[in-house]
């Protein structure tokens, strides 16, 4: 949808699409000209970019009245919020908690130093902005950002449920969520 916004404004090449998209979002998700040419070919077998000019191999599409609908369409309506992606840093965390001989809180730091680096990229690149010429620019910065704060507290908050579970006595002795499988109770123990 964003190709075919872009198009929306004047017609263009697929490398210029490209280009026209990296420096819209500051390069932070790099499109390969090939992925570009290939949604353009979608966007074009479902009528809504159409073929304008074609000179030395190169094609220069524009939107159609069909696609100019649909832009305005996706501009008008909230974004979708798609079934849960595979997370890696979710997934590494919930496995390093059931792994044995892993340190779950060393993975926690490894992430949390990480991200906090990713802020302080961020923060920079805020900083470095043309505040009145790079609007769009900062807002994507700030989403960035925002999303990277969510993460670290997400990490605090493991680790405040992981203390709070060693602290709490254990009654089962079948695997918890928290990954510790409490020892069996002794004779000694049971009778008391």
């Amino acid at each position: 949808m964003s190709l075919l916004a872009m198009l929306g404004e004047r017609p263009m090449y697929g490398l210029e699409l490209k280009h026209s998209f990296e420096e819209r979002t500051g390069g932070v998700w790099p499109l390969n000209v090939g992925q570009v040419y290939t949604t353009v070919g979608r966007l074009e077998r479902d009528g809504l970019v159409a073929l304008r000019e074609e000179h030395d191999g190169q094609k220069r599409y524009e939107t159609t009245a069909a696609g100019r609908e649909k832009v305005a369409t996706w501009f008008a309506r909230p974004s979708k919020k798609l079934a849960a992606s595979r997370d890696e840093m979710v997934l590494k965390i919930t496995i390093a908690m059931t792994t044995p001989g892993v340190d779950v809180r060393a993975v926690i730091q490894a992430e949390r130093r990480a991200l906090i680096e990713q802020l302080q990229e961020y923060t920079r690149l805020k900083v470095d902005a043309q505040q009145a010429d790079d609007l769009s620019w900062l807002m994507l910065l700030d989403s960035l950002i925002f999303k990277t704060e969510a993460r670290v507290r997400w990490l605090d908050a493991c680790e405040s449920r992981i203390a709070r579970a060693e602290m709490e006595p254990t009654t089962t002795n079948e695997t918890n969520r928290g990954g510790a499988i409490p020892a069996e109770p002794q004779k000694d123990e049971v009778r008391g």
